[in-house]
């Protein structure tokens, strides 16, 4: 199972550089098969209100997560006190070993556009590098 990261997300939802990329993959892999962050959820939230695309927010609350079958996922009180050691260990910001904990603690792949998981244990793959697997 994949743990996507925000940053796929939003290629794919504001139409990016690598936005076809991570389109081929959401449409090559089950919606069961992937997983999101609700700390996710929230950024592209926040993302595309300040971006003025709340109707692009929720166009892809309905299109893409609720009838999909991807799973939400939270971190607890102590996965969060988890977060900071990971944050500290790999030199990661907040929302990336947010990321990182999530992924580790439900045994996830992190596919991800950022190279700052290419210097953690857990590593990353991009949608791409999925695609030719």
């Amino acid at each position: 199972m994949y743990l996507i990261d925000t940053n796929v997300w939003l290629e794919m939802i504001l139409d990016q550089r690598r936005a076809p990329e991570a389109r081929t993959f959401f449409q090559k892999v089950e919606g069961s098969d992937l997983v999101i962050t609700e700390f996710s959820l929230y950024s592209i939230g926040i993302i595309l209100c300040r971006l003025k695309k709340a109707e692009a927010f929720a166009d892809f609350l309905s299109d893409t997560i609720e009838d999909s079958g991807i799973k939400r996922i939270l971190l607890d009180l102590s996965d969060l006190r988890q977060t900071l050691s990971v944050k500290e260990k790999f030199g990661l910001d907040f929302d990336d070993a947010f990321q990182y904990v999530a992924a580790e603690k439900f045994h996830l792949t992190l596919v991800s556009f950022d190279s700052d998981f290419d210097r953690t244990e857990l590593g990353r793959k991009t949608p791409g590098q999925l695609l030719t697997v």
